[in-house]
């Protein structure tokens, strides 16, 4: 009588699932136990391959095991370079802070202050509030409808799914949230261009309003391309109204670049398509070549906190450094960004093409390689602003499907409806063929 084998794949996942706590998430989508990673390619323990097109959340902007990033680990470790240097300085970060104020535009570098945090964009999140709360003396924060800004006890203050709040009591006060121009499910249930222009005008009149609720804010937080809101892009109008209504009422512009920064929207950083100047970024995710680092980067008149004002152990992750710097350099050097352009149009045609043929593709949109497409019920009502309503079973349907076919794509989005793309930004357009290829297969067998 023959006996069944039992996958690695299988044994790794059982054994995770008695170890590890319930709040794990991603394996519950893909049950796989990674082996090896090139590229754009991973391999589970069974030898299977898919195309990563989550690459962490966006921090492989070189993909997986990229030559120039394993070269400068590398060369660290045959130096004999220090791992961890809490925030003293050494030749690695100089050289690193160097890299990222020259990638910065030229007017913002001048005046910059760099802050280095614990190794999540949540706590960097974090120390951008304690920076603007220090510098004006105020205490309410203005965020946004579909915001993700962490999962700390204030990021998640700030963000705008309900589902992570509803079991953690006395979460931050003075968090007041604004309608976000989302054109395909406009708050304002009008759409299209209107949205930005109606979201600006609220914006503005309430911060005018003497009776509006609100004090005078500390800062402003947003998204230039809301990430886990769904890969929802913010017109350039918007962002350029954002920057003048802050301007001018002495507001601090806080732009969380966790996601969007270092390429992946076609610009080193997505405010830079509104051609603004913030007063705060926030970097994490990309900005360590793939390790663990993250970092606030401000004006310098926001400086006033004191010496130990945001602390943590592991900010001198000198090897997230190192590959950070790499990184960066590749960017610059090979034109990653003009190519990020070329391969998300080409990604984005594409997914338009099969949005024709398939009502239940609501909306397609982002950029660069940050891609989102909006799963709906199209044989429900629509609303006011023309948008169907959400269809989370059939995009979970469709994830299962390409995940089965060796795609890895994630969900987000409002109930989960948006299949999202951020594969790394050296993905050619031979892959972009293949991945397409896939996704059309799942759609087309998920809706039959």
């Amino acid at each position: 009588m023959s006996v069944q084998t039992r996958s690695k794949n299988q044994t790794f996942l059982e054994q995770q699932n008695r170890r590890e706590s319930n709040a794990r998430s991603y394996p519950r989508r893909f049950p796989l136990a990674m082996q090896t990673a090139e590229g754009i390619l991973v391999k589970d323990a069974d030898g299977k391959q898919y195309y990563d097109c989550l690459a962490g959340a966006g921090t492989l902007a070189l993909g997986h095991n990229h030559p120039v990033v394993i070269e400068a680990i590398q060369k660290m470790i045959d130096e004999k370079r220090p791992l961890h240097t809490l925030d003293i300085t050494s030749e690695i970060k100089e050289e690193f802070i160097s890299e990222v104020f020259a990638s910065l535009p030229e007017a913002f570098a001048k005046r910059a202050k760099i802050q280095f945090c614990g190794p999540t964009g949540g706590d960097a999140i974090e120390a951008a509030l304690k920076l603007v709360k220090t510098a004006t003396g105020k205490r309410s924060i203005l965020s946004f409808h579909g915001a993700y800004h962490g999962a700390t006890h204030g990021t998640m203050s700030l963000s705008g799914n309900l589902s992570p709040k509803e079991n953690v009591q006395g979460l931050m006060p003075d968090v007041h949230f604004l309608p976000y121009p989302y054109e395909y499910r406009c708050p304002f249930g009008i759409g299209g261009e209107d949205s930005h222009r109606l979201s600006s005008a609220y914006i503005e009149h309430m911060l005018d309003d003497p009776e509006s609720g609100i004090l005078q804010p500390a800062g402003m937080i947003f998204e230039a391309v809301q990430g886990e809101g769904g890969s929802v892009p913010a017109r350039a109008d918007w962002i350029r109204e954002m920057r003048r209504i802050t301007k001018e009422r002495g507001i601090p512009l806080i732009i969380d670049e966790v996601q969007t920064g270092i390429g992946r929207t076609g610009k080193m950083f997505a405010f830079e398509h509104a051609g603004i100047l913030p007063d705060v970024i926030v970097l994490s995710k990309a900005i360590g070549g793939s390790l663990p680092l993250s970092v606030v980067i401000y004006d310098q008149d926001l400086d006033k906190w004191g010496p130990g004002a945001h602390i943590g152990t592991f900010r001198g992750n000198q090897m997230a450094m190192a590959a950070g710097t790499a990184t960066l350099k590749y960017i610059k050097d090979h034109d990653v960004l003009s190519h990020v352009e070329v391969v998300g149009a080409k990604l984005m045609r594409e997914l338009k093409d099969i949005q024709q043929h398939v009502p239940e593709i609501g909306d397609v949109r982002g950029r660069g390689l940050m891609v989102g497409v909006e799963i709906v019920a199209p044989h429900q009502k629509q609303s006011g602003s023309g948008s169907f309503p959400a269809n989370p079973e059939l995009a979970s349907l469709i994830q299962r499907k390409c995940f089965e076919k060796g795609l890895i794509v994630e969900t987000g989005g409002r109930h989960g409806s948006v299949i999202r793309f951020l594969p790394p930004l050296i993905v050619t357009e031979a892959q972009i063929d293949d991945i397409i290829t896939i996704f059309k297969e799942a759609v087309y067998e998920a809706v039959k």
